[in-house]
């Protein structure tokens, strides 16, 4: 047990991917990954990703917190009060209790952004994905069928929608068996992807984890090392779950031999056209028919040489799988940069890709927890995340998934997915308003996208994650802390989502300095809480002054890339960075200064030479 101590004014964040934050208040949060069987709303408490990483923002400053310890455990928090009049302050308090494990805990301390800095210089640079990963995707448990891919892709074309990626679920699997394809409803997998491919649409295939009883793919298991490759109890025995296809075994991802077995078979998925992939089912889950519904805590792990059981190997089983997954692909393609996203993982999960949310609600209470667990997984972190469009399990109204939609598209995994017994998710099923609403927010993520490729390489150098509290420059302002429904996207444009129902208009909480509202261009003075209006199908999105931002136009350079500047205050000055994309492969990308300035009725832009940029777009004049 771990008991700290915090200032009165202190605030809580973090601890993984957490429904009812981004701030956590008083109350007990579990470090024990969990597939919380169906649909999460803000009240689901320990979720697929759990970390002992929390971040603590008072006056005094901030420092992270990380208890290097994958065992169940318990954090209790509540916050302090601060005294009034001659009454003293009463502090907060932070309670970590651990089923076994060391003690072993690291501080950082410092700004928001050099402590996620540090952190990521800790636990690993965050992956890159790529540039394609970073527009919109769709996905549904129940295509069905090659034919229906088909359908759906052509119908995002001839409404002249952009579409990055299908994501492919457990029904093209023979039987739900991973590594496999049902030949008669996918006959000829490697033409539909090179069809896509020359769309513009890659394919993206789920992977689970458990591996029939029995079948080829176990055969081939048992002869990985002396062992085989599958979890196994104090007997010897193979443990064995009830998963998708039936009975299963589970790779021991904390096994060396195991990940290096379980990266190759990644080949069978590229030779079929896949071109990313999305982890699921990996916490890991098993259908009990009672108790938890995972492995057994007896269960035997390899744990990298160290041995142990499932107590200790439970929360970073998925971070294995990943690291399995990603250092496969690197092996079999090492000219490009793999695209992986994980539903589970622990500290760290950001060197091989992102996450995503998991089976939330078809609710404006599961529209509500979406931002919060990108926000909290982003200061854990984890920049990569998004959740499910629209929900996962339900039929939301037109106005829920526009609002949906709408919140989704600034962020950095976009895609709609959807159950089998769900509703669909294609734009136009959602009537003709909703369908127009739609194609002008789905062209305002394309413009952005360069934007998210420079954030995206930020991520991977400094640790800050795309999507930021609007505390993150401020962490003083204490109104800031407390504003948990705006973000700032990057730092150039502060994002205020409609989260309400029938709401067409919103406060907004501005911190320090000028910001335009990119509707209307109308600027106003922070800090200070305004009123927009939010009409369905626009958020109210508002630019720093002197922000500059890279922006897709035809009339751009030869990559279609153009910078747009929004201009500062009167003797001030501004700028921003720009990392356009190098490629498929492992390039940095080189990093592009600008100035902003005032000279004397013109705004002009100057890059690090001191030369002055043709062809920008100045806006709030």
């Amino acid at each position: 047990m771990v008991r700290s101590e915090v200032a009165a004014d202190a605030r809580f964040f973090g601890l993984g991917g957490r429904a009812s934050g981004p701030r956590l208040r008083d109350g007990t949060y579990r470090l024990w990954n969990t597939d919380p069987k169906g649909g999460f709303g803000p009240g689901a408490e320990a979720l697929y990703l759990t970390m002992p990483v929390q971040m603590v923002v008072a006056d005094a400053g901030t420092h992270l917190v990380f208890h290097d310890n994958s065992w169940d455990g318990r954090v209790v928090l509540r916050e302090g009060e601060e005294g009034g009049g001659s009454g003293q302050d009463r502090p907060g308090s932070s309670e970590l209790r651990m089923e076994g494990g060391p003690l072993r805990c690291w501080v950082l301390v410092g700004t928001p952004a050099r402590v996620l800095q540090g952190w990521s210089a800790l636990t690993g640079a965050a992956a890159v994905p790529p540039e394609w990963a970073l527009g919109f995707q769709h996905a549904r448990w129940g295509f069905g069928s090659a034919d229906e891919v088909r359908r759906v892709v052509a119908g995002y074309a001839s409404r002249g929608f952009a579409l990055s990626a299908v994501h492919l679920d457990i029904d093209h699997y023979d039987g739900h068996r991973v590594f496999t394809v049902d030949e008669e409803r996918f006959p000829d997998l490697p033409a539909l992807a090179g069809e896509l491919r020359e769309r513009g649409v890659r394919l993206v295939s789920i992977v689970d984890p458990a591996v029939k009883a029995g079948d080829a793919l176990h055969a081939a298991g048992l002869a990985v090392g002396p062992d085989g490759a599958f979890v196994r109890d104090a007997r010897g025995e193979e443990v064995r779950g009830e998963v998708w296809p039936g009975e299963c075994a589970y790779p021991d991802f904390t096994d060396p031999a195991v990940r290096a077995w379980w990266g190759g078979l990644y080949a069978e998925r590229l030779a079929r056209g896949f071109a990313g992939f999305w982890h699921d089912m990996n916490e890991p889950v098993s259908f009990a028919a009672f108790g938890d519904n995972t492995l057994p805590r007896s269960a035997r792990h390899v744990l990298d040489g160290a041995g142990g059981d499932h107590r200790e190997a439970h929360n970073v089983y998925a971070l294995g799988m990943a690291r399995a997954g990603w250092e496969g692909l690197v092996r079999l393609r090492p000219e490009e940069r793999p695209f992986l996203f994980s539903r589970s993982g622990w500290a760290g999960m950001q060197r091989y890709g992102g996450t995503w949310s998991g089976d939330v609600d078809s609710s404006w209470e599961g529209l509500r927890a979406s931002l919060a667990l990108v926000m909290g997984l982003g200061l854990c972190g984890v920049p990569y995340s998004g959740p499910d469009v629209g929900g996962f399990g339900g039929s939301p109204s037109p106005e829920l998934y526009v609002r949906w939609l709408e919140l989704g598209s600034f962020l950095p995994l976009f895609r709609t997915h959807s159950a089998i017994w769900a509703g669909r998710r294609e734009p136009w099923e959602f009537g003709a308003a909703a369908e127009e609403q739609a194609r002008a927010v789905l062209a305002e993520r394309e413009r952005l996208r360069p934007y998210f490729v420079t954030l995206a390489h930020l991520a991977a150098r400094t640790g800050a994650p795309y999507v930021r509290p609007v505390w993150w420059g401020a962490p003083e302002d204490r109104r800031l802390r407390d504003c948990v429904d705006a973000f700032l996207l990057g730092d150039a444009l502060l994002v205020a989502p409609v989260l309400e129902c029938g709401a067409d208009r919103r406060a907004v909480r501005l911190p320090r300095g000028r910001w335009y509202d990119t509707a209307t261009g109308e600027a106003y003075e922070g800090p200070g809480q305004i009123l927009l209006d939010a009409p369905l199908g626009r958020t109210p999105v508002l630019a720093r002054a002197g922000a500059l931002l890279p922006v897709r136009s035809g009339s751009g350079d030869g990559d279609g890339v153009s910078l747009e500047v929004w201009a500062p205050a009167r003797g001030r000055t501004g700028g921003g960075v720009v990392i356009r994309d190098p490629g498929p492969g492992f390039g940095a990308g080189v990093v592009e200064r600008y100035t902003v300035r005032w000279a004397g009725d013109a705004v002009v832009v100057e890059d690090e030479s001191g030369g002055a940029v043709e062809g920008v777009v100045v806006r709030g004049l």
